[in-house]
């Protein structure tokens, strides 16, 4: 929303409150031309920290707005993951060489990853973050509270070897780190694909992910761009001419 009204401001319109729970709009008579560029997807940044993470892999994320991702950084954090933030440039470093050791609450306690309405932790993000903290030292909770069914898709986690108990539809344990194995998998949605992409980039062996135009729904030429770094992703048209990675 405040993207919109940020290109909005500069063809001529007037606000009051962006950023805030209130926002007033003034009426004018006219717009005008304007250049915009369009910002970052903070889901799609948090996702490549995730996948950085997972992977053991150091990875440099550009052309992110740092100033909206603070509860994202804060939340990965509580998982050992720490990511080193250039302000001016825009940029993000996930090191490869992180011990990825969670983090415990206060006396102790078992430290809970919730998500919230902007600006906290979003609930796009869950899914990203609970497979990453099969990769970190420890045990945590992963507490989805704004959907249901969203942890559905932790048994197909599980069915490669990652241990997590599926407390309710909100709730699941995850603890780790637990070596993960290829497997033939479908993606349920978006997140919750990727997700899985992420896992099976971490597995050994060979993964194969069916229903994958969910994936292409949120992450565009996500396989060209993952093989650009190393990965070895292919698709492959079945019978049904859906495509596989």
């Amino acid at each position: 929303m405040q993207g919109v009204c940020r290109f909005l401001e500069k063809t001529g319109a007037h606000f009051e409150g962006i950023g805030s729970n209130i926002l007033t709009i003034h009426g004018v008579s006219s717009f005008r031309p304007t250049v915009h560029c369009i910002g970052c997807d903070y889901i799609e940044a948090g996702s490549f920290i995730g996948l950085a993470a997972a992977t053991r892999s150091t990875l440099t994320i550009t052309h992110v707005d740092t100033h909206i991702m603070r509860m994202i950084l804060f939340h990965f954090g509580y998982i050992g993951v720490h990511v080193d933030v250039d302000n001016k440039r825009g940029m993000l470093q996930v090191s490869g060489k992180q011990k990825r050791i969670i983090r415990k609450d206060f006396s102790d306690a078992l430290p809970k990853i919730e998500d919230n309405p902007w600006p906290g932790f979003p609930a796009d993000l869950m899914s990203i973050i609970l497979v990453t903290a099969t990769q970190s030292r420890g045990t945590c909770l992963i507490h989805e509270k704004m959907f249901e069914s969203r942890l559905f898709f932790v048994d197909k986690l599980i069915s490669m070897g990652a241990q997590i108990v599926l407390c309710d539809p909100h709730r699941a344990v995850v603890i780790g780190p637990t070596p993960l194995y290829g497997s033939v998998i479908s993606s349920p949605d978006i997140r919750a694909g990727m997700a899985i992409l992420i896992a099976a980039l971490a597995a050994r062996g060979k993964s194969h992910i069916h229903n994958i135009e969910q994936i292409d729904r949120g992450y565009y030429s996500i396989d060209h761009r993952l093989n650009a770094l190393g990965a070895r992703i292919a698709r492959i048209a079945d019978r049904r001419k859906n495509e596989t990675l």
